[in-house]
């Protein structure tokens, strides 16, 4: 027999988490500063463009996780994007130093509740399964010591040169009908095109590459890819929050390709925080929604190709 107080405790556990990370991405852009836009490059930030890893297994953070560690890397200086849990610290003979505070990130899966199940039985269904987060801390690597030579090295980031190449290459390789030319930038869901105006429109050159990003990151969404609704009409919700969906999966590829993400729609960020305040769950649905079309476009590149490409979810 379940224990229902700590079945409601956990329950109760998984909505609070829920709502601090919410509440922490609403001060983010009440304060003018997007998680997903961090100031790499300007003397603000130690860490070089990439993104997260688990220094231990060397798979990618996603998802949300991408955001806070972000966020914490920015926020205390920290000189790169590695990280580890306390024990893999210990595991790879060092340690975390004494008095560093962690970082929480989550892992997101989702379970059948005893109750559920016997719902199920009794009508005849198949049982609902339901989402939950669980906690861990992290460290990152500068507040380790004693590690192997290796484990918390930066890699260096790559030069100008060889970014618009790759970003390219990934356009081409991803299929998707892309048409230069015109005015605006659009994706167009009815007819499964890009529209992306020509390079020489754009102030500079790279920011013609960061927005044919935003539009193939709503292009996953097509019925053919990953089929998200994209049925929202211009100013709902739903709308906003697939313009959420694009603007993160951009700055994901534009991190993976090496690209510096900008704002490319801070004048959504009104209808983001509305979005946000009315449901707690939606930047991390957001935010998982931005990594699976980031894995599905650089899916098409080869590995080599990809500087820190978005892997599986990692602890």
């Amino acid at each position: 027999m379940p224990d229902t107080a700590q079945t409601a405790r956990s329950g109760s556990d998984r909505t609070s988490l829920y709502a601090e990370i919410t509440a922490r991405i609403i001060a983010e852009l009440e304060a003018g500063r997007l998680p997903w836009v961090q100031p790499w490059g300007t003397p603000a930030a130690a860490a070089p463009l990439g993104v997260p890893r688990n220094a231990a297994t060397g798979r990618a953070y996603t998802g949300v996780n991408v955001l806070i560690l972000w966020g914490a890397v920015i926020a205390r200086g920290f000189s790169g994007q590695n990280w580890l849990t306390f024990r893999q610290a210990l595991a790879l003979g060092g340690h975390v130093r004494k008095g560093e505070r962690g970082t929480t990130v989550v892992y997101a899966d989702r379970f059948i509740p005893d109750h559920e199940r016997r719902r199920a039985r009794d009508a005849g269904e198949e049982p609902q399964a339901v989402p939950f987060l669980k906690r861990f801390t992290v460290f990152n690597c500068a507040q380790c010591e004693d590690l192997p030579d290796g484990i918390a090295v930066a890699p260096l980031p790559i030069s100008e040169g060889l970014i618009l190449p790759r970003a390219e290459a990934l356009i081409q390789a991803s299929g998707v009908d892309v048409r230069i030319g015109g005015t605006r930038a659009f994706y167009s869901p009815q007819h499964d095109y890009v529209q992306v105006p020509p390079p020489q429109a754009f102030f500079e050159p790279v920011n013609w590459h960061r927005t044919a990003l935003h539009e193939l990151g709503h292009s996953t969404g097509h019925a053919s890819r990953l089929n998200r609704d994209l049925s929202g009409s211009f100013g709902s919700r739903k709308y906003a929050f697939e313009e959420l969906v694009a603007e993160i999966s951009a700055a994901y590829l534009c991190a993976a390709l090496g690209i510096i993400p900008t704002v490319r729609h801070a004048d959504y960020v009104g209808a983001w925080l509305e979005v946000l305040r009315g449901d707690d769950h939606a930047i991390v649905r957001a935010a998982s929604l931005a990594s699976k079309a980031a894995d599905y476009l650089l899916g098409f590149l080869p590995q080599a190709s990809v500087m820190a490409g978005a892997g599986q979810e990692a602890v």
